[in-house]
This record gives structure tokens, C-alpha cells and sequence, in this order.
């Protein structure tokens, strides 16, 4: 994932410059130092020269030390000014890197803050929940939708250049989840931490705080999905259990890999799409719904196969459709 420098470094680095480009002035006037008057005793030594060097650029020039040959003029005009506005500039736009443009930012996520509703909580920005807020992106959703909760500096600015509302803190604070990602009005909870112990605690506040948003949660231990499920989570996707799904039947299948991945993202073919029956679809069959394809049907609990539907079984209010969905149609769909 993209990051910037991080701000301690970039300070670092501009005050280098600033110290490097000081000490060359200071080595060019002290060569020169013939060419400056001291007012006081007319010697100039080097306290002096580091004197004038820094009155000079700060463009304070009390007047005691003067250039007083035409060569420590031009070298006033020539490599001292182009300095000093070199500096101010660096100084400016550090000024605005480290201060105005946070200021800036934190005014933009309180206004997106404000207008929060239904959205996208992600408690976790490493690899997973990038996948998941990149897929989220191109799927259509806005990014002013999608709320992304980390606890490290590079990965919220990452979050912020995807467009999306990012707040850097520990996704186990209830005040956090409350005030900052506004999670009572929160339509679903992404928690993918990186570790289970961390998803367990989220997903446990989460439900203090909201019982009726969809939780998803990411677990890296399979033995841990049973408890995932008791502390009210609706879906737990297991990366390394489906990776080594996906593993074995790469072994002996060359494409079946390639395809699944089509049914996931948006770059694929083919999508599957979860719709509920609309009042239109009700007594349909499964060969009215063409061109989809109908793979599954959620009925008060009980999952309906499609081959008990080519026995004159027909759609009702309040099904769930699993549909096979051509990308083109689901795009005219749209």
C-alpha cells in the first residue's frame, strides 16, 4: 500500500537541508570575510561571519556588519538571497505539511463525519481491509460511505487517499466506534484487526453498541469461526481457510481458480448476486429469470436447491435469491 513520508522524517530532512545550506553560506563568507565590515572594531572573526549569516537570512540586518567590496555584494545578491528565499519557502510549506494541511483534513472528515449514514465501518486497515475497502470502491460504493478505523499513521493516510473517512485509533473504544464512526447508524462492521483476539474484542463492543448492523468479521483461525458466530457476527471469512480451498484445486484444475475469482471482483466476467424476491418475481420459476441463473434460494431459514424449483416450485415474497448474473446484465441493471 502507497505512504507517505512520515512526518518526523520529512522535518528531519528539511531541517538538514536547512542546517546544510546555513554551513555553506557560512563557508562562502568566511573565504570572503575581506569583503565584510564590522561596524564595532572592523575585525571580523568567525563568530562574527555565523553572525551576519544568520541575521542575513532571516532578513532581520541590524546594519553593524556591512559588505563592503563589490564582490561581497554580489555574493549577497547572487547565493545569499536565492538562499533565503529557498529557505522561507521550506519553512512555508512545512508550515503547511505539518500544520494547515492537518487542520484542513480534520475539517474535511468532520463535515464527512457529519453526514454519515448507512455507511461502511472497516475496524482494521492491513491487508484485508484494503482488499476489502478497494473492492467496496469499485463496486460502486462512495467512499464518503466507507469508514476506515487503524490505529497506525501510514495506513490512515492511505485510507484518506483513497477518498474514504479515516480515524486513527483502537476500534475497541466504544467512544471511538460512537462518536467517531457514528456506528449506531452504521449499515455493516468490516472487522479484519490481523489477529483473532482483537476481532473477538471489536466484535463484542460492536454488539454492545449496535445489534442490528451486519458484522463481518475476518478470521485467521478456523476454530475460532464458532466463536465469531456466538458473539453475533453474520459472516466469518476465513483468508487462509479459502486460500487453501483455492490451493487444492489449483492442483488438478487448471482455470477453476481463475473463474472463482471472477464471481468475487468487479475486473471478472460473471458476478453472483444476492436479491430478494420483488413483488414482480413472485410465482416465477427458475426459467423466468432469464438470463440469470438461479444457484439458490433463502426461504425462512430452510435453502432451496434450483432443481426443486424445475419441480414446480415458484418464488415468494420474502426469498432470497442467489442468482448467476452475466457482468453486462448486471450493469444494465444498474
Amino acid at each position: 500500500m502507497p505512504s507517505d513520508l512520515d512526518p518526523v522524517r520529512t522535518l528531519l530532512i528539511r531541517l538538514g537541508m536547512v542546517v546544510f545550506l546555513f554551513g555553506m553560506l557560512i563557508g562562502v563568507l568566511w573565504l570572503d570575510r575581506e569583503g565584510l565590515k564590522d561596524q564595532s572594531d572592523g575585525h571580523m572573526s568567525f563568530p562574527d561571519v555565523v553572525y551576519f549569516t544568520m541575521v542575513t537570512v532571516t532578513t532581520v540586518g541590524y546594519g553593524d556588519i556591512v559588505p563592503v567590496t563589490s564582490r561581497a555584494r554580489m555574493i549577497d545578491a547572487l547565493v545569499v538571497t536565492p538562499v533565503r528565499i529557498f529557505i522561507w519557502i521550506l519553512f512555508l510549506g512545512t508550515a503547511y505539511q505539518l500544520a494547515l494541511r492537518q487542520f484542513t483534513e480534520v475539517f474535511r472528515m468532520a463535515k464527512l463525519q457529519s453526514n454519515l449514514d448507512q455507511h461502511v465501518v472497516v475496524c482494521g486497515f492491513g491487508h484485508t481491509g484494503y482488499s476489502a475497502v478497494k473492492e467496496l470502491l469499485a463496486k460502486g460504493t462512495n467512499a464518503e460511505s466507507i469508514v476506515v478505523i487503524d490505529p497506525l499513521d501510514d495506513r490512515v493516510r492511505t485510507a484518506v487517499e483513497l477518498g474514504v473517512v479515516a480515524l486513527k485509533g483502537d476500534a475497541t473504544q466504544e467512544g471511538l466506534l460512537q462518536h467517531g464512526a457514528f456506528l449506531s447508524c452504521a449499515k455493516a462492521v468490516i472487522i479484519a484487526a490481523g489477529r483473532d483476539d482483537s476481532n473477538a474484542l471489536i466484535l463484542l463492543t460492536v454488539r454492545n453498541l449496535n445489534t442490528h448492523c451486519r458484522v463481518i468479521v475476518s478470521a485467521k483461525e478456523e476454530e475460532n469461526v464458532k466463536l465469531f458466530r456466538q458473539g453475533g457476527a453474520q459472516t466469518i471469512i476465513s483468508p487462509a481457510t479459502y486460500g487453501g480451498y483455492m490451493l487444492a484445486a489449483a492442483v488438478d484444475q487448471q482455470y477453476l481458480a481463475d473463474y472463482l475469482e471472477d464471481f468475487l471482483t468487479v475486473g471478472g466476467q460473471v458476478n453472483i448476486v444476492e436479491q430478494t424476491v420483488k413483488d414482480a418475481d413472485v410465482g416465477k420459476t427458475a426459467s423466468d429469470l432469464q438470463p440469470d441463473v438461479l444457484l439458490r434460494v433463502y426461504r425462512q431459514g430452510t435453502i432451496l436447491s434450483p432443481w426443486e424449483f424445475q419441480d414446480g416450485q415458484r418464488l415468494e415474497s420474502g426469498d432470497v435469491m442467489l442468482l448467476f448474473r452475466p457482468v453486462q446484465e448486471e450493469k444494465s441493471s444498474l
